[in-house]
């Protein structure tokens, strides 16, 4: 495609060494072959294959220990310092997967846990009905983590939680998508998975990579969030259909489909506190005290007007109630 959308029809550890210098990708976002025989995957979801793209690329159990190690070595070369990585993963292999990461300078950040609809039914173990997403980032640079893409700081739900923290939980719950009577991809990750990921850690004009495109569901969602994309496909066949499909895609396409944070952010979250706003917050908090009957709605009031966190607050509103009077009087 034009720009910096390219998309290579080949194995991606040969490729990466071919086309890609070493720290040019602000972002990796993949679903790597699972080593299970994915290719008979069907038959364990009870699904039909009639509209599924013939051509998956399995890894033999023997070899995807080596595998792993290569084709991880080269996300490492070629991410970006403060780049970051999500690799989802089954637990089958699992394993050597995080031996491969362990064997790199990539820095963990989460481990978070993908929730699913309909797993793969069993009637003589529980049901298995989640994914790994393994979330690290390449040292050197602080990463990209857009804190407040999707909700304000004091957007709450109906129950009263806030929003931003619980989507930024490490489990994630997040449906499925299925397409009667649509091409696919053997196993696609859906639009908001990687709309969600993509979102918190890239900007727009960021560079994309998927090393295992696939049903080029990476790549699709990238350039409709107004990223660029990259990335290979070594099967032939899948290769051929999705590279005509994505240039279909509209660059952009997806922005006004994504939720917008709304509220005040918290612009002073992290940062050094001194004495004399410590002092002005207490004051402050007396004053709010008179008005409002509860101190968690004491504190969101504070969290607006200074725009920290609830935690950092009240640990401060306890740290100066310990000795109110040197306070009052500024010693």
């Amino acid at each position: 495609m034009n720009n910096k959308n390219v998309f290579y029809n080949e194995d991606c550890i040969k490729g990466c060494n071919k086309y890609f210098e070493d720290d040019s990708m602000d972002l990796i976002v993949t679903d790597p072959p699972y080593g299970i025989n994915g290719d008979q995957l069907h038959k364990h979801y009870n699904r039909k294959e009639d509209f599924v793209i013939d051509g998956y690329v399995e890894i033999p159990v023997e070899e995807y220990s080596e595998f792993s190690h290569k084709w991880i070595k080269q996300a490492e070369r070629i991410l970006k310092p403060g780049g970051c990585i999500y690799i989802v993963s089954g637990y089958t292999n699992l394993f050597s997967i995080l031996k491969a990461l362990r064997e790199t300078q990539l820095e963990e950040l989460n481990h978070i846990i993908w929730k699913f609809n309909f797993g793969v039914y069993t009637k003589t173990k529980y049901v298995s009905s989640h994914y790994h997403i393994l979330f690290y980032k390449k040292p050197g640079k602080t990463h990209t983590f857009n804190t407040y893409a999707r909700y304000g700081a004091l957007e709450k739900s109906v129950n009263g939680g806030r929003m931003n923290y619980q989507d930024r939980e490490d489990v994630w719950i997040i449906n499925r998508e299925y397409k009667p009577g649509k091409a696919k991809n053997k196993n696609e990750l859906p639009t908001a998975l990687l709309t969600k990921m993509i979102c918190y850690s890239s900007n727009e004009g960021d560079l994309v990579c998927d090393l295992f495109l696939g049903g080029f569901s990476t790549a699709k969602v990238a350039i409709g969030l107004n990223r660029f994309a990259t990335g290979f496909e070594i099967s032939q066949r899948a290769y051929d259909y999705q590279s005509k499909e994505i240039e279909k895609v509209i660059p952009g396409n997806l922005l006004d489909k994504v939720k917008k944070p709304v509220g005040p952010n918290l612009e002073n979250q992290g940062k050094p506190w001194n004495e004399e706003e410590k002092l002005e917050v207490y004051e402050r908090y007396k004053t709010l005290s008179n008005k409002f009957k509860t101190k968690r709605r004491v504190i969101d009031e504070l969290s607006k007007e200074f725009g920290r966190g609830r935690f950092s607050l009240d640990k401060v509103l306890k740290e100066m109630k310990e000795e109110p009077k040197q306070w009052e009087l500024g010693l």
